[in-house]
């Protein structure tokens, strides 16, 4: 199976893991998602030298994950795929950053190793709440939320239209490069010119498959407006989770838990 394919099936298994049947995957799924915007603005107003403050919020996905019986080892393979990301941003910290800001025995840590674990730690929570809403919403759920929120129809079906075309471009790559694969017959490498030819042929395709879809679309009664069956209903349950994640979130940033436990302690 090549690069290609495992990618497609990867992103795929992110709304099959939506149809699941738990407790948070019957939340209405704008409950979820204004509990997780809350959450990611929690976690990134903090200052670039938190560290210890961030860790009691780890428990919003980990709930979520055991909750929704997501698998752990898929989530993170995710996480690290986009890791490197947040490795770019921070990786020239220590060296900007030399003053040294903590003491750990003989060894002193300069502020900028401090703001780069910040980093990876805000990125690993926001990065696997996003993941854990895809997993118990599916991206067309949380497009259908964004419309019921208000949030303007040409912006959620564009969305929406965006991830779908993503399995057709991707399905497109897959015959290109299979294709190719079968007529290399002295199975020559990728060059640069080779790369150009099949960047092309694949604007091609999509251009033309793109206008089919579009006219499929028409004759079946599309009108620019979401339609889905699942009737979105808020209840107690739903709003003792937003007001409860939400006043922990609140709780959590404005003191520090780790911190008040230390000198309880101590």
């Amino acid at each position: 199976m090549s690069r290609i394919e495992s990618a497609a099936l990867s992103l795929g298994t992110l709304d099959t893991l939506a149809y699941r049947d738990s407790w948070v995957h019957r939340l209405d799924p704008r409950v979820k998602l204004l509990t997780t915007l809350i959450f990611i603005i929690m976690v990134a107003s903090f200052d670039k030298y938190s560290i210890s403050a961030l860790l009691p919020f780890f428990i919003f996905p980990l709930v979520l994950k055991t909750g929704g019986r997501l698998p752990t080892r898929f989530l993170l393979n995710k996480l690290l795929l986009v890791a490197p990301f947040a490795v770019l941003i921070g990786m020239f910290n220590p060296l900007i950053d030399q003053q040294p800001l903590l003491q750990i025995g003989p060894w002193a840590v300069s502020g900028g190793w401090v703001s780069f674990l910040s980093i990876l730690l805000r990125f690993s929570l926001t990065i696997s709440a996003a993941l854990i809403l895809i997993a118990t919403c599916s991206f067309p759920g949380i497009c259908m939320a964004l419309n019921r929120l208000g949030t303007p129809r040409i912006f959620t079906v564009q969305l929406l239209l965006l991830y779908r075309y993503l399995f057709v471009l991707s399905e497109e790559a897959i015959r290109l490069v299979r294709g190719r694969a079968l007529r290399s017959v002295d199975r020559r490498g990728l060059t640069l010119r080779m790369f150009a030819q099949l960047l092309s042929q694949l604007l091609l395709r999509t251009l033309d498959r793109a206008q089919r879809i579009h006219l499929a679309m028409l004759c079946r009664g599309f009108d620019g407006n979401i339609r889905v069956r699942r009737t979105l209903t808020i209840g107690r349950r739903e709003i003792l989770f937003l007001l409860g994640w939400s006043s922990l979130f609140i709780l959590l940033r404005c003191y520090n838990l780790p911190q008040l436990l230390g000198q309880l302690f101590i």
